[in-house]
């Protein structure tokens, strides 16, 4: 695939098609991904259930997610190594729309994320990713970040509070306040998880800490739960009813059912409507953005990791099928995990064949373990999402960016920021960008300036015509610019007979550029001041020609280079010519 192609193919099962289909992929590989798969399945089993329960929903919705959104994702989509399931960033979206439309509201809106989400592969927007600034990025995922810390703080300190404010700045109070309250042992399994995670990584092993903390943190709960304290776990916080109708207590050990999203089961179904499909639609859209961005910026540090390249739009693709099909099986929404990829790439996963096989080991955990998870606290799994929360803020590159970045990334971070905590994260994002856009704008608009080269004997070889300049105009000639750069030319020549415009570090000439030109020319034929504009490079010129703008005799003339405008100003009769 040549250097930027990756940023305009489309087919489905890109990826699968690369490498499992390609003729070179064999037993060897195939070991590989099986031991990455099973790693990587290890992994996802507590972040899929954890994830699913930050998002307002039963645990075993996050583990369908991993099975079917895993499993078709990575058969469908364009990068090799990702790993797709419930994510952390997408639980400051998901959570408000449980709360509001429960979980028949929540797939729904996953289903319209993946409509949406093919859209956008079919329309090629995939190599738009280049055009989000690293500052939006980084601001947003660490305004994520503290948003999820602190909604895991209530079970981290057993903290006796029903329901959480949705508002951040009412929210914070509310969990000082109930502080004094905190629950001893919820606290203390919290803190075990928290250690171990810590240390573990310290210790060398191969195997991630996640599985290993919450084994040490569930047999620490039973042995309070044996000396009479209560610990909140999976089991005791979840139900579900079972197929004779008696209620169980737990993740029911049974595959993901086909129904239709807006009738599944939860708080309460749905009625389809057109005006709630209407009430969805910004979230859809909201969480299909975001879907987006997280995938193929995974798809963008793999491909560093690896180097290997994806490709954007069938990443999309694979996206959008994924989250048009799990929320009929009771999945909510996925998109690629970069901590989950990172690791599937340093436990040796060759081909999309390892993902495939961690939604296999995560169906596998639903069926035969589903007795066992019952037992994991609801304190571990919150210190398991602060850990989540640290890693995905990136704290160490928004310290290296506020100390090293220029100004005006500083602010566009810090916005985005703010109003991800404060408000929304769509909010957040969409001002981020366009307060980048602008600040760009500014920047490039402030590059453009026009120097007085009449004395500078290295371009102006020959003497000037009393009341005769050469102006330089280096830098872009558009909306932002033009108008600043002509009202200062315009005061310069205020008593000139005329003027030469050296125009060949103009690179570009916009409708406002051609406006503000225009403007100019009106004003010297008024004043009966001569303008020679000299050098013009291609695309400017072929912006004078599509407006019609033509030389004028006596007052507007072209020529070819800054030599041929300085010889006939040589002339005797320096009237122009048109040319």
């Amino acid at each position: 695939m040549s250097h930027r192609s990756h940023l305009f193919s489309l087919r489905i099962g890109h990826a699968f098609r690369e490498t499992c289909l390609s003729g070179d992929y064999g037993l060897g590989q195939l070991r590989q991904d099986l031991f990455a798969g099973i790693s990587v399945g290890i992994i996802a089993i507590p972040l899929a259930m954890a994830l699913a329960i930050a998002s307002g929903v039963a645990p075993q919705h996050g583990l369908y997610t991993a099975i079917i959104a895993g499993f078709v994702i990575a058969l469908s989509g364009g990068s090799r190594l990702s790993i797709s399931g419930p994510t952390a960033a997408f639980v400051v979206l998901l959570f408000p729309i449980t709360s509001q439309y429960g979980l028949a509201g929540l797939l729904l809106a996953t289903l319209g994320a993946g409509i949406i989400l093919v859209l956008m592969a079919m329309l090629r927007l995939g190599r738009f990713i280049e055009y989000i600034p690293e500052s939006v990025v980084l601001g947003f995922t660490c305004g994520i970040a503290l948003v999820i810390a602190i909604l895991q703080i209530k079970d981290v300190f057993g903290l006796p509070i029903e329901q959480l404010s949705d508002q951040f700045l009412y929210k914070v109070p509310q969990l000082i306040m109930a502080l004094p309250q905190l629950h001893w042992p919820s606290l203390a399994v919290a803190a075990t998880t928290l250690l171990i995670m810590w240390l573990w990584p310290k210790l060398g092993f191969a195997l991630s800490g996640h599985l290993p903390a919450l084994l040490v943190a569930s047999v620490l709960a039973w042995g309070l739960m044996q000396a009479g304290f209560d610990v909140d776990t999976i089991g005791s916080r979840f139900s579900y009813q079972n197929a004779d109708g008696t209620m169980g207590m737990g993740i029911p050990s049974v595959l993901p059912a086909f129904q239709w999203p807006w009738q599944y089961a939860g708080d309460a179904t749905l009625s389809l409507s057109w005006q709630l499909v209407k009430d969805l639609l910004p979230a859809a859209f909201a969480i299909a953005m975001l879907g987006a961005i997280e995938s193929l910026l995974c798809a963008v540090v793999l491909d560093g990791m690896t180097g290997q390249r994806h490709s954007a739009n069938s990443e999309l693709l694979g996206q959008g099928i994924g989250n048009i099909i799990v929320p009929f099986f009771g999945g909510i929404t996925a998109t690629a995990a970069l901590a989950r990829s990172a690791a599937n790439v340093r436990a040796g996963g060759v081909s999309p064949m390892s993902a495939m096989l961690h939604a296999l080991t995560v169906l596998a955990a639903l069926l035969l373990f589903t007795d066992v998870l019952a037992f994991v606290p609801m304190s571990a799994m919150a210190a398991l999402l602060l850990v989540v929360a640290w890693n995905m803020s990136e704290a160490h590159k928004a310290v290296h960016l506020l100390k090293t970045a220029p100004r005006t990334d500083i602010w566009v971070f810090l916005t985005c920021f703010l109003l991800t905590v404060a408000l929304d994260m769509v909010i957040a994002i969409t001002a981020g960008i366009l307060l980048a856009a602008m600040l760009f704008v500014k920047d490039i608009a402030e590059m453009t300036r026009i120097t007085d080269i009449s004395k500078s004997k290295r371009v102006v070889d020959k003497a000037l015509p009393p009341g005769w300049s050469v102006f330089k105009i280096n830098g872009p000639l558009f909306f932002a610019a033009a108008d600043r750069i002509f009202g200062e030319l315009s005061t310069l020549c205020e008593d000139r007979q005329g003027f030469v415009l050296y125009m060949d570090g103009v690179t570009l000439l916009d409708a406002g550029g051609l406006a503000a030109l225009n403007k100019l020319i009106s004003q010297c034929q008024r004043k009966q001041t001569q303008i020679c504009i000299a050098d013009l490079q291609f695309q400017p010129l072929r912006a004078l020609a599509k407006a019609g703008v033509k030389p004028i005799p006596g007052v507007l003339a072209f020529y070819p280079s800054l030599a041929d405008a300085l010889h006939q100003l040589q002339e005797p009769d320096t009237a122009l010519v048109a040319e």
